[in-house]
């Protein structure tokens, strides 16, 4: 049993060695992107929530 896991971590460090890891330049702009998207997404999905219950309060209005 040992030896399954200790061939398991060698083929892990092999794999993680033939990784292309990002630059730090690089990680930046893509969260950058990935944070900017995220709160485009959210404004239109806050303004639509907004839109759709300002239209049911009106529907919705006691008498």
């Amino acid at each position: 049993m040992s030896q399954k896991i200790k061939s398991f971590i060698e083929d892990l460090k092999r794999e993680f060695k033939r990784i292309n890891w990002p630059s730090r330049e690089e990680a930046l702009r893509l969260s950058g992107v990935v944070i900017v998207i995220s709160l485009i997404v959210a404004a239109f999905l806050g303004a639509l929530d907004y839109i759709f219950s300002t239209i049911l309060k009106h529907i919705i209005k006691p008498f």
